[in-house]
């Protein structure tokens, strides 16, 4: 009995043991990813009064001519318009102003505030998290 505990816990221990060498070696090899599309940004138009599918397809209509405008989406429930351009073309603030120039809509640009655009990493990413700093740590070491 006393060896098929044994035989368990070295299993278990050997298994963990190349688990965390292959994390390793995948966190110390792992090339960040390149775009090829990083001139396309984010932006979003907030609408203060909800808005039915025929206004909804005239907004996406006057966007389309607007040049360096790429693509949309609308959330009915919030009233938040997200879309992507170039920002090479154009940014959110003369999109959102040739937008509201062939239109009259009730709405206001939302302008990311200071604390968030300050930020180094992806706001998804806690920096004080032990997988946070380990994979750092990792990288520091084996660069």
């Amino acid at each position: 009995m006393k060896r098929k505990i044994k035989i368990i816990a070295f299993s278990i221990l050997g298994f963990l043991i190349i688990s965390f060498i292959v994390l390793v070696i995948h966190i110390a090899t792992a090339k960040p990813i390149v775009y090829d599309n990083a001139t396309m940004q984010i932006s979003r138009i907030e609408f203060n009064q909800p808005l039915d599918s025929a206004k909804m397809k005239e907004i996406h209509h006057n966007l389309k001519t607007i040049p360096g405008f790429i693509n949309d989406s609308y959330n009915l429930e919030t009233g938040v318009l997200v879309y992507f351009h170039d920002n090479k073309i154009a940014d959110s603030k003369k999109i959102y102003d040739e937008l509201m120039s062939k239109g009259h809509y009730d709405a206001k640009r939302y302008i990311l505030p200071k604390a968030l655009a300050s930020n180094k990493v992806c706001p998804v990413m806690n920096e004080s998290s032990v997988s946070y700093k380990f994979s750092k740590e990792v990288k520091r070491i084996f660069n």
